[in-house]
């Protein structure tokens, strides 16, 4: 394509984005079908263009007239961001290409982009953290918390710029400074919304980037949001919900990550708390989300298969862990206070008294117990009571010998 064919499609593209809100499939057919500029002439003239409908098509014309895309684009210079296209180096295209499903808006036309990081190298290990504005304590910590620790893991982490959940979850990648995050938002890039995140967002800009499909000085409307959320769910390799009630938002995003193949997941909260009512009935779902409650639940999760492997969960090693089963019946049989003979312990425990003989002395020397005047009894150690911390690296099991 030559210089001046590329320059009137990333024209058209950009006229297109002004005149049409982002995922509409007979749009997005008819670019596929015909070519950006032949798709934009038609519409800014008012004329057929199939698929698109008639009723799209007067709207289409009506916001045209007198519209010129150069001037977007000289604003979008002037704020120092960029337009990325198709067939650009830093289109994500693996991410951003899927075919037309019911309930799932079209793929972006073209994308807005302030910051200076690669989008396409960003998103590559990439995941979105969502959830409620009216976020909890207990939720802004969680979201802080993994989107800190998935960003020193090298794991960028993905996100609307709203109150609540997504501005924790931005905060908490930020905290890293190692991987860059990203801004996904349901207006134009140079439109600080919410108002109160206008520092934020810069901050976003200047270590990440900020990302829309609206051209510059659009405006957010409660549409725009819902099909901003596919943006959030295509670009990361799975989505985690933090907080969500039944109703949430951010429910939609997990639901197109389902509808785009990417890895649905759930932190769970209180069962009393309403805040996390949409995030239980999740793992309820049909297929459900998946439940994570720390980083290495999430890598393991959308991670490489063996190298992001999450390590299962053990409590406390106990002094009676790896015990045999005769050893056990031994140190079951001895008294916690009072001492007794060989003898007995060999009739509690049902074995004999030259087990007993044998087992007794490495017991004895893993501090599990102890002789007195009237025999032997159990330590605090071999009872599973608290001891002394210079008693604790005694309480190893007995080894093969025992």
């Amino acid at each position: 394509m030559s210089g001046s064919a590329d320059q009137a499609r990333r024209l058209a593209l950009v006229g297109l984005s002004r005149i049409v809100d982002p995922g509409h499939r007979g749009v997005h057919q008819a670019v596929q079908d015909h070519g950006a500029f032949e798709v934009w002439e038609a519409l800014r003239r008012g004329a057929v263009c199939e698929p698109v409908s008639p009723e799209l098509r007067a709207g289409a014309s009506l916001r045209a007239e007198g519209y010129d895309p150069a001037a977007d684009l000289a604003r979008l210079s002037r704020f120092g961001a960029r337009l990325v296209c198709p067939g650009d180096v830093e289109w994500p295209a693996a991410r951003l290409f899927w075919p037309q499903k019911p309930r799932l808006e079209a793929p972006p036309l073209a994308l807005y982009v302030h910051g200076a990081h690669r989008l396409d190298e960003v998103v590559e290990r990439s995941v979105a953290v969502v959830g409620a504005r009216a976020a909890t304590a207990y939720g802004a910590y969680v979201a802080g918390d993994l989107s800190t620790a998935l960003s020193d893991r090298g794991v960028a982490v993905i996100s609307g710029g709203a109150y609540g959940i997504d501005a924790a979850a931005h905060r908490g990648a930020l905290a890293s400074t190692r991987t860059p995050t990203i801004a996904v938002l349901a207006c134009g890039v140079d439109v600080a919304y919410p108002r109160g995140h206008d520092r934020l967002l810069r901050q976003i800009a200047s270590t990440g980037l900020v990302v829309s499909e609206l051209p510059p000085g659009s405006s957010p409307t409660r549409g725009r949001f819902l099909v901003r959320n596919r943006l959030i769910a295509a670009l990361s390799l799975g989505t985690v919900v933090v907080e969500a009630a039944l109703r949430s938002g951010s429910l939609a995003t997990l639901e197109r990550a389902r509808l785009l193949s990417r890895h649905p997941m759930v932190v769970p909260g209180p069962v009393t708390s309403a805040m996390s009512a949409g995030c239980h009935a999740q793992l309820r779902h049909d297929p459900p989300a998946v439940c994570v409650t720390r980083v290495e639940e999430i890598l393991d999760t959308v991670g490489a298969i063996g190298d992001d492997a999450a390590a299962a969960l053990r409590g406390p090693v106990g002094v009676r862990d790896g015990l045999s089963d005769t050893v056990r019946l031994v140190l079951d049989a001895v008294p916690v206070r009072t001492g007794i003979g060989e003898a007995s312990i060999a009739r509690a425990a049902g074995v004999s008294s030259l087990v007993v003989q044998q087992v007794l002395p490495p017991l004895h020397v893993h501090g599990l117990v102890e002789r007195t005047q009237d025999g032997w009894r159990l330590t605090a150690l071999g009872a599973g009571r608290p001891v002394p911390k210079q008693h604790q690296d005694a309480g190893q099991a007995p080894g093969p010998a025992a």
